[in-house]
């Protein structure tokens, strides 16, 4: 993945660096680090850079989820649920494409996208259920899960984003929940935030776009499903309402910034013909949103 981010830098013209494992650990990303150290091909932290508008203070930072491959971990997946995990990084490529489209068209805006690339694979150094894992931000997790991996890889990317690219607004786009299926199907995608104006933002523009958002409560009592009694957090939350705490996870990182967090579990791949655009297969959704989000803000004032 890191490998064709650069050769896309350099066909549609924006900036890319790319962070090996070394690098990833002196950052203090252990939560990342910890869910592709048991795989053989080594995380990589990539990052994009398109600082089109010199005179605005406006950072857009876009965060995609990057399991190129996902086997659960320890806690394993069933053969059933694994043999479609190549998409597991649909969140990667969504970030990556709306980069694309931002540089190709040149759009006068600032915007940094950043993908925590690893797979999650079982070896005799992976992480396991029942470990304290670190963070980036400092915070302690509680792994309750090893298949819960994605909300750990995206934290620290979060907070990279933040505290290293100095990201003004952050949407995190990941195929993360099987409970939004569950939820809404394969139509529309979960969206958690923290900022009525960024949620109203995006919903305005995917009436253009076509693609679907729906907005889930973010209620305290779901914040306490992710409390634990020996770490800061866990990285489960239980049964019930597994969208949102993986959602709400996340949001423990987002340091007071307006964010949305976008659920493409159900959004991200069709058995059948989606629209006009996308046929069977990945859909690209919410590029097409994102993009128009970004190409508007150009006209608002900074």
């Amino acid at each position: 993945m890191a490998d064709r981010v650069e050769e896309l830098a350099k066909e549609k013209g924006f900036e890319v660096e790319i962070f090996d494992e070394e690098q990833i650990q002196a950052l203090g990303m252990k939560a990342f680090y910890e869910v592709g150290k048991g795989s053989e091909r080594k995380p990589r932290l990539i990052v994009m850079r398109h600082m089109g508008d010199s005179e605005s203070k406006e950072i857009f930072g876009l965060v995609g989820k990057g399991l190129t491959f996902d086997t659960g971990g320890y806690s394993l997946k069933p053969t059933a649920s694994m043999d479609t995990m190549k998409s597991d990084m649909a969140g990667a490529a969504a970030v990556i494409g709306t980069m694309c489209a931002i540089a190709q068209n040149n759009i006068k805006a600032n915007v940094v996208a950043v993908v925590a690339a690893c797979e999650n694979a079982i070896s005799g150094i992976s992480y396991k259920p029942g470990d304290i894992i670190g963070s980036m931000a400092g915070k302690t997790i509680e792994v309750l899960n090893t298949d819960a991996e994605g909300r750990l890889t995206l934290v620290d990317a979060v907070t990279y984003i933040i505290q290293k690219e100095n990201a003004t607004r952050i949407v995190d786009v990941a195929t993360l929940t099987g409970a939004a299926l569950v939820a809404l199907g394969t139509t529309t995608t979960a969206v958690i935030s923290n900022n009525d104006e960024f949620y109203d933002e995006l919903v305005g523009e995917a009436a253009k776009t076509g693609e679907k958002f729906w907005r889930l409560p973010d209620y305290d009592d779901y914040k306490k499903l992710i409390k634990s009694e020996i770490a800061d957090l866990k990285n489960l939350g239980g049964r019930n309402a597994g969208t949102i705490t993986a959602g709400l996870f996340i949001g423990e990182f987002i340091e007071g910034k307006p964010w949305l967090h976008l659920d493409i579990a159900g959004t991200s791949w069709a058995e059948g013909s989606l629209n006009e655009y996308a046929g069977k297969g990945a859909t690209g959704v919410p590029v097409m949103t994102l993009y128009s989000m970004i190409e508007k803000r150009k006209h608002c004032k900074n």
